[in-house]
């Protein structure tokens, strides 16, 4: 997608944080039209009161990114408003952290029912009208280092993203032949406000094994990505990588001896079993048969 200017984006999250420095990217800087959706309808008015002024195309609708049915009146919504989606960024996101063993079901069902489900809603949503307009379009998912990387307290986010990994991974096998092309952003620090996702946490979740609205645990939190990037300046990366066409995301080089050293021992592991009878047999067969053994590149 090289000339964005005048296509439509559709950005969830779009009243803070990452998704707002996409929304502010995508229509300042790439023209593009943009519609913001979000669950929180006083974030919604602050960014529409940031817009106000800049001479931008930006509609604003409140959306609980996890009710299909909503979703689906959103994306009529956006039709009417601009026109077909080509662009969708799925942006929303929550995270709550804590020991695995303290976690409850309503914490597992939160995070994947906004994270994962969520972003699969997105997609179910928008994919079918890209391809029936014909037109190509892009898919933009936002996971996180931690589609990579497990650390102490992160188990459920953690299952959320890495979800959202193999989903964009699938999807971008899935998406060539439509001329949809897909993109994943795995952040690190960002200086945001999803610190305090609990605070739109619904009751039906409300069984928790963790913190809920409290002061001390949010200014913990703040103190790790506070230092992280700005949301527009990570919003620019995205604009250049969805002009180019990338997949990959990853603009945190400080993960890198980390994620070599567990792709080395993936790789130590698989070559193991090299000696394996069965692996053996199989690898035998492809050879007598003339078929690639699964798994390999073609």
């Amino acid at each position: 997608m090289q000339d964005l200017k005048g296509k439509v984006a559709f950005v969830t999250g779009g009243g803070s944080g990452v998704a707002l420095g996409q929304a502010k990217v995508f229509a300042e800087e790439a023209g593009m039209k943009v519609v913001i959706a979000d669950v929180r309808q006083n974030h919604l008015d602050e960014a529409m009161e940031y817009f106000s002024d800049k001479q931008v195309d930006v509609h604003a609708l409140q959306l609980d990114i996890t009710d299909r049915e909503a979703y689906a009146r959103a994306a009529d919504e956006a039709e009417e408003v601009f026109g077909p989606v080509q662009l969708l960024c799925n942006t929303a996101g929550v995270s709550q952290f804590g020991p695995i063993e303290q976690a409850t079901f309503d914490d597992w069902d939160w995070q994947i029912d906004v994270n994962l489900k969520g972003m699969i809603n997105g997609v179910m949503t928008f994919m079918p009208r890209m391809i029936e307009t014909g037109k190509g379009g892009h898919i933009l998912n936002t996971a996180s280092m931690s589609a990579f990387v497990a650390l102490p307290t992160t188990s459920i986010y953690c299952t959320t993203k890495f979800a959202v990994r193999g989903f964009s991974e699938s999807l971008r096998v899935e998406m060539d032949k439509f001329d949809i092309g897909v993109s994943i952003l795995c952040p690190g620090a960002v200086n945001t406000n999803i610190h305090r996702a609990v605070e739109t946490r619904p009751e039906k979740y409300g069984k928790t094994g963790y913190y809920g609205r409290d002061e001390n645990v949010f200014a913990h939190l703040k103190s790790v990505i506070e230092g992280g990037f700005d949301p527009v300046d990570l919003g620019r990366i995205c604009l250049q990588a969805v002009k180019r066409g990338d997949f990959w995301i990853l603009p945190y080089p400080e993960f890198v001896p980390t994620i070599e050293d567990q792709n080395a021992e993936i790789v130590e592991a698989l070559k193991s079993y090299e000696n394996d009878p069965d692996y053996l047999r199989r690898k035998k067969l492809a050879e007598e048969t003339g078929q690639a053994m699964p798994g390999t590149k073609k």
